[in-house]
Order: structure tokens, then sequence, then C-alpha cells
């Protein structure tokens, strides 16, 4: 195969294993991670790489096909995500042991992962050594993640939902004028502007910013922008300042 150029489909690696061996299959997007990874676990005499597929597609294809005791994923795909092609592979082969191994070391990520069953869950900072051994704990049945870890994803996850969920009642609470005044002060105009230009009186447009500071609990003009950006998109930045309401 020409360097550089993505396999179509999944690529047998070896020939048969030796018996009693771990089948893994490996689903990663990038040749040289792939091809390094597979070369990594079948030096190991009791790992067998059986195939390795680019896209979430041939994962299931080869679920389909093949035998499968140990999955290494990566988080993203071509297609979809590893989460995808967990589903997938787990849909064929329900006894099949998942890990993940992905640059993506974020809370969301490494709880989508939990909660499709992996295992394991590493960052592709990771040795050589761990991987294996990752592998060959989630053959046996092991959950790599430890107790506390997960509590502590699962508390943070719940704290983040809670905080969206408070932004988005805060945004809802804000009357139509306020919203109108919302989106203005998100264009950078100041109090004299909006006057201006919804034709209202400059101490009432005064009073429709301090009413949309106090719901949406902000300090500031660009802290309200924000935190309302924040309500409708969650992933949004939080950032604030100390400017006054005029």
């Amino acid at each position: 195969m020409r360097p550089g150029v993505r396999p179509a489909r999944v690529r047998p690696v070896n020939a048969e294993p030796a018996s009693g061996t771990v089948q893994v299959l490996i689903v990663e997007d990038h040749q040289v991670v792939a091809e390094g990874m597979c070369a990594l676990l079948d030096e190991h005499p009791d790992l067998h790489v059986q195939g390795w597929a680019p896209t979430v597609a041939d994962a299931v294809r080869s679920a389909e096909q093949e035998r499968i005791d140990v999955a290494v994923l990566d988080f993203w795909l071509p297609d979809g995500s590893g989460v995808d092609a967990a589903a997938g592979i787990r849909r064929h082969r329900p006894e099949a042991a998942v890990v993940f191994v992905s640059a993506d070391d974020s809370d969301q990520a490494m709880i989508a992962a939990i909660e499709a069953g992996a295992s394991g869950y590493l960052i592709k900072t990771a040795s050589g050594k761990e991987i294996v051994d990752a592998v060959l704990r989630a053959a046996a049945g092991e959950m790599l993640i430890p107790a506390s870890k997960l509590h502590e994803l699962l508390t943070r996850s719940r704290e983040a939902t809670r905080e969206r969920s408070d932004r988005a009642q805060a945004l809802a609470s804000l009357t139509t004028r306020e919203r109108e005044i919302l989106a203005m002060m998100s264009k950078g105009l100041d109090n004299r502007e909006i006057s201006a230009r919804l034709n209202i009186a400059y101490p009432t447009v005064r009073s429709h910013v301090r009413k949309v500071l106090e719901k949406l609990g902000a300090r500031s003009k660009l802290e309200a922008v924000v935190k309302a950006a924040a309500a409708e998109e969650p992933e949004g930045a939080h950032v604030e300042d100390e400017s006054p309401a005029d």
C-alpha cells in the first residue's frame, strides 16, 4: 500500500492466529497510527490483530465477518465517532470489550465512551506498555477506569448539565423587550444607541439593561452577552469583565 493512501476497507493484518489468542480490531483512520498500533499489539504473544478499519462502516462490517474480543477505537472517525463504531460492533459481537485510545481528553468524550460500554479510555500519549496492558485487561473483563474517576466525571457532567439548565431558564425569563435589548448589546451598541434604535427613553433602556444583568446573574453587559450565548450553545466560552452596565 502506498504511503498516505487510506485503505478503502478493513485490511487483514496477519495470518490465522494461534489458538487462545485475543482477537483485536483497530479502528483508526490515520494509517500511520493504525499500523503502529497493529505492530505494537501483534508483538505480544497473547494478542492477534485480525484487522483494522478506518471508518465506522468498516468497523461494523468487520464485526459482521470476524470474531472480535477487543476493539481499540479512536474517538473521532470520518463517518462518525468511536461511540457509533462501538455500538455497531457490539450489535454483532456483544461479548467484545471496547478500549478507546484517543487524542480527545475531554470529559464529554470520556463520558460518552463510558456510556458506550468502554472498559478503558487512554490518551494517545500513553505508552505502548499501557496500551498493551489495557487491551489484555479489557479482554479479561476488567474495568480500567477507576470508580473514583467515574464518580468524578459523572459529578462534573451533572454539574455542567445543571449549569446549562440554569442558564437556559434565566434566558427564558427575559421579556421580549429585554431579549431585543440583549441582542443589541451583543452587537456592541451602547445604551444611547439602543435608545435611538428602539425610540425609547434612555432611562428606560438603562432599566432594561439592569434587569437583563440581574436575571442572567451578570456583572457587566459583556458577561450578560456571553452567558446568553452559553445558554444557547453549551460549549460556548465563559468570559467576564468588570465594565459598568451603562
